[in-house]
């Protein structure tokens, strides 16, 4: 038995990350006017479902509803006697207020426990300084996020893992993974993949010669023909804990064989089932389905969804490159180039197309961003931009420092290569991302963001448009969103989802106050818009300078239905919105 398995869980640990995990959720909960926090004698209190107990705690009230809550001062009292600041405690406290239901609320504190759990395990690591960890590589940044989304609350339930999957897989760890690969009968298997490549190039340049042979010799030493099948690489908790057992009629049929470990080392990235090529970063990221339910989701890839991966993604690289106003800010697309998925008859007659039960077996590969760089360059994640350590240093004021800019020059370059191309792809295309810290690399030239890449293009982009032409294997990419919604693209998914964020931390350490951050910003949108005048028309029905937008609610979703969050046959349609905000842009007009 392993008894350290569960060593970061001490009362230090536990007690610091169930501090800030209800710092979070005071702050996130009362933007999303969940709470109601009351002024009361310089500090702000806040009542459990009963009236008897109350959290009270000193907070800076920013743009956008931002709560930034002094972590320290947070107290939770019944009458008298001062009680324990726990997470846990805090959703019973609210439950009510929260509107957990009876079937939703176990699970929700199962999710809470373990994200507890995950920081506990950071906090017990020697963490690198962000002034350090600034300067560090790819990977290292990567493995050192200690916050994961920086709205949801419960975002790191994980729930499926036990204690030696965490050590194995969780992205914090950094341990190194070798998948198993499987071969898959073309009968019930597709492969497609980018114009410029094939299954065999594309398999030769991942495995390499001796990697495929062997596994050729397994399936011929079975009296099979290697040419029948299709190789699928698979999360190695995803075989041992669902397709070992719920696929076993199809291993026992030779419609699935599996064939080991395959020869590479990788690393688990923030997503969880995406995994970087340790021992050859040139090669493509996997992404692999897991049966794993995390942030209102099943973890899972559908087979049927990833056969047009491809395609969306050869025409998103063609767009961009035939547009000179995206060329010229150096965006780039880190392309889903393969895909493979294996298709269970039985399941798929037994379950809608949306059912977790039909995305247990299927895996994409995504372009590495090292091939692309140039000497001097180095990538990050962008949720980098928001990292806090223990300490209370800012990566980002980090980051600033070294490159010896003015804080103002060092966004206003950041927003060139960030915001922009996301506007362009709105007002020119009525194309929309989902752009969160996750899903962007930087791309730095020295301490300095010079552009950006963007990824998880298949499963996040929508082309808004209902005239669009698209290609017939690009139509599935378009969805019928409201007029009054499309905007919240940009307002909700870029200044509430992230830059409110980074605007906080940079007004909290004095490096860049509240209102030169969002003038920032607003120059950067005036000078676009003012470089492709055709567009006017589409600025004055999308103003992005309008006094107030919709407050679109993440926590909302997932204390609704943490299972499944939105209605993946019409996500606009189970938004959950609270009021507005009022738009930090609109006091720079032009």
């Amino acid at each position: 038995m392993n008894l350290t398995a569960t060593a970061h869980l001490d009362p230090a640990h536990w007690a610091a990350a169930n501090r800030q995990l209800v710092r979070k959720a005071l702050a996130e909960f009362s933007h999303e006017r969940l709470l109601t926090p009351r002024p009361d004698g310089g500090a702000y209190v806040v009542r459990g479902d009963d009236g008897t107990v109350e959290y009270r705690f000193t907070a800076v009230l920013r743009a956008l509803d931002t709560w930034q809550i002094d972590a320290g001062s947070i107290t939770r009292r019944r009458g008298g006697t001062e009680l324990p600041v726990d997470a846990v405690e805090l959703v019973l406290d609210l439950r009510r207020t929260l509107g957990l239901r009876d079937e939703i609320l176990p699970v929700y504190l199962e999710e809470i426990t373990a994200t507890l759990a995950s920081s506990a395990y950071k906090r017990s690591r020697a963490g690198v300084c962000a002034r350090d960890l600034a300067g560090a590589d790819f990977q290292t940044i990567e493995a050192g996020m200690t916050e994961g989304h920086p709205g949801f609350v419960a975002n790191s339930g994980r729930i499926g893992f036990g204690v030696d999957d965490y050590h194995r897989y969780a992205p914090e760890v950094a341990a190194p993974v070798r998948l198993i690969w499987l071969a898959a009968h073309r009968d019930h298997a597709t492969f497609t993949c980018s114009a410029d490549t094939d299954y065999d190039r594309h398999l030769r340049a991942e495995l390499g010669d001796d990697a495929l042979a062997g596994f050729a010799a397994t399936l011929a030493d079975l009296g099979l023909d290697p040419g029948d099948y299709l190789l699928i690489p698979v999360h190695p908790w995803q075989w041992w804990n669902r397709l070992a057992v719920t696929f076993a009629g199809e291993l026992a049929t030779r419609r699935l064989v599996v064939l080991g470990r395959g020869p590479d080392e990788y690393l688990a990235q923030q997503s969880i089932r995406t995994f970087f090529n340790a021992s050859h970063p040139q090669r493509h990221y996997v992404k692999t389905a897991i049966s794993v339910l995390n942030m209102g989701f099943m973890r899972g890839l559908s087979a049927a969804y990833m056969e047009a991966t491809p395609a969306i993604n050869d025409w998103l690289a063609d767009l961009i490159a035939g547009d000179e106003v995206l060329k010229a800010t150096g965006v780039g697309i880190l392309r889903e180039r393969a895909a493979v998925g294996y298709r269970h008859r039985q399941f798929e007659a037994a379950t809608d197309s949306y059912s977790p039960y039909r995305k247990m077996l299927a895996a994409l590969w995504r372009e590495s961003p090292v091939p692309g760089l140039a000497p001097g360059e180095r990538p990050a994640t962008m949720a980098s931009l928001l990292h806090v350590d223990e300490r209370g240093h800012s990566l980002a004021a980090a980051l600033i420092e070294r490159s010896g800019l003015a804080p103002a020059a060092w966004l206003r370059l950041y927003l060139d290569a960030y915001l922009t191309p996301l506007l362009h792809s709105f007002y020119a295309y009525d194309l929309a991302f989902m752009p969160h810290g996750e899903n962007v690399i930087l791309v730095l030239d020295g301490d300095v963001v010079t552009r950006v890449l963007l990824k998880d293009i298949a499963e996040e982009i929508v082309v808004m448009d209902p005239g669009a032409p698209l290609p017939p294997a690009v139509e599935r990419v378009r969805a019928d969103v409201p007029e009054p919604l499309r905007l919240l693209s940009i307002f909700t998914d870029v200044f509430d989802g992230f830059l409110r964020y980074l605007s906080a931390i940079l007004a909290e350490r004095d490096v860049l106050p509240e209102h030169e951050f969002w003038g920032t910003v607003a120059a950067c949108v005036a000078d676009y818009q003012s470089g492709v005048p055709h567009l006017r028309e589409r600025f004055a029905r999308y103003d992005l300078f309008a006094a107030e937008f919709a407050l679109s609610c993440l926590n909302r979703l997932q204390l609704r239905d943490n299972r499944q969050m939105v209605d993946l046959a019409d996500p606009s349609a189970a938004l959950q919105f609270a009021g507005t905000l009022r738009n930090p842009l609109a006091a720079f007009k032009p």
